[in-house]
């Protein structure tokens, strides 16, 4: 946008000031810079080498982790055994019915190649069955690679040390669910 014209006859004001200015900066004395205290560089060594993973386990030689599913979230201790897995107190194809959850709580051992090798004792709540299952998997997984962790490449190829992050989506305002909207009506 171009600048208004000045009207004739007005002196110009700030020249004057600019000028003062300019020679208060050119009369100051300029004042060295201070160093300031360096600080200790951090240098961290990169190495090619595969990350080391310890054992962790109890006092009781069990190995503790803790899975999670949807909206279920299971305690798991393993210690070596003749494979009982003990769910809330019950055991496993009593607490798990269905041979599909079942199936699903071994898979971690079948993949690892540890079948009937560990005893098992989970507390499992939140949730429904399917996700109950999921959880205590995830738990067995992580436990599995706490007690033996070479046993961690073949899990984690297996994606069973990943948390399914795959959860129910919320209901919003003026749907009958999440995505589902009430029934039309014309009249």
């Amino acid at each position: 946008m171009p600048t208004p014209p000045r009207k004739p006859g007005k002196p110009k004001a700030r020249s004057a000031d600019l000028t003062e200015i300019k020679a208060a900066i050119k009369e100051k004395p300029v004042e060295p810079v201070k160093e300031q205290p360096s600080l200790p560089l951090i240098v961290e060594t990169f190495s090619n080498e595969p990350r080391k993973y310890e054992r962790k386990l109890d006092k009781f030689g069990r190995a503790y982790a803790t899975g999670k599913r949807k909206n279920a979230i299971a305690r798991v201790w393993i210690k070596p055994g003749s494979g009982k897995i003990v769910v809330n107190g019950r055991e496993l194809n009593v607490y798990f019915a269905r041979p599909v959850l079942q199936m699903i709580v071994n898979q971690p051992f079948t993949v690892a190649g540890r079948a009937s090798q560990f005893d098992v004792e989970c507390l499992v709540n939140g949730g429904g069955l399917s996700g109950q299952a999921g959880a205590v998997k995830h738990g067995i997984s992580k436990a599995l690679t706490y007690f033996e962790p070479d046993l961690r490449k073949p899990l984690k190829a297996a994606l069973f040390l990943r948390r399914d992050p795959r959860v129910v989506e919320r209901k919003k305002y003026g749907r009958a669910k999440a995505r589902k909207r009430f029934q039309y009506s014309k009249r």
